[in-house]
């Protein structure tokens, strides 16, 4: 298959966002004065899930999801915050952390080359754009598709709608959906009829009703797929 079109996933395909969660946590909680343990980033964790599950299911509203998980998590603890305060410094925290994923750098800039790149995130744009400036990743993207600014989730329709729709000259036969999510990637791909390739770097079971048109468990893999032998060198 030739395609011309690279729709990429961002945290955990192209941005470590785990490296880049952990450390913005780390530092956050230092600046209040307390030491960020594996207790600590459980109930966090599990706060942290609970909105964001409540948020794509419409019950409450993304500024609800940013606003309390800090003051909901250090009440648990039995501690009052200022969640909003926290949330701020959180976001500064985490548009600094621009961690790789293994091969991406090399990846986007030789596909680049060849083809036409698009980033297709669920995250906040602020965040997401300052973190591929200060990667180095940003200037390969022809533009950035965040759900924020779209105001509809990955694996909607409506996301992937936005997309095709703002993307001039836009074939779905061309196109190729990379991510490391079977339920927001994958299922988006086969939702909006747009081949899909599961970034599975850790070589995880896949799904029987999410099948992938291609898999791959590293980005130098993309080389094979999207671009003929004889026109790659490395």
């Amino acid at each position: 298959m030739s395609y011309k079109i690279l729709l990429f996933d961002l945290d955990d395909t192209l941005l470590d966002f785990g490296a880049n969660e952990t450390d913005s946590l780390t530092k956050l909680f230092q600046q209040h004065g307390y030491t960020f343990s594996d207790e600590l980033f459980q109930v966090y964790n599990s706060v942290n899930k609970q909105l964001w599950a409540e948020y794509e299911n419409g019950k409450i509203v993304l500024e609800d999801v940013l606003n309390s998980r800090f003051s909901q998590t250090m009440l648990r603890l039995g501690q009052v915050v200022d969640g909003i305060e926290w949330e701020n410094e959180y976001r500064e925290l985490l548009g600094n952390g621009c961690q790789h994923m293994e091969g991406a750098l090399e990846v986007c800039q030789s596909l680049s080359v060849s083809h036409r790149l698009f980033v297709v995130t669920n995250g906040i744009t602020r965040t997401q754009i300052k973190r591929l400036q200060q990667s180095g990743l940003y200037d390969f993207f022809e533009d950035i598709f965040d759900s924020q600014s779209i105001g509809y989730q990955k694996p909607s329709k409506e996301f992937f709608d936005y997309v095709m729709s703002h993307i001039k000259d836009f074939n779905k036969k061309e196109a190729l959906i990379i991510g490391d999510s079977l339920n927001t990637d994958i299922k988006g791909g086969l939702l909006a009829g747009i081949d899909t390739c599961w970034m599975n770097r850790a070589a995880k079971t896949g799904s029987a009703d999410m099948q992938s048109t291609y898999t791959i468990t590293s980005l130098v893999e993309l080389y094979d797929i999207c671009t003929p032998k004889n026109e790659h060198n490395g």
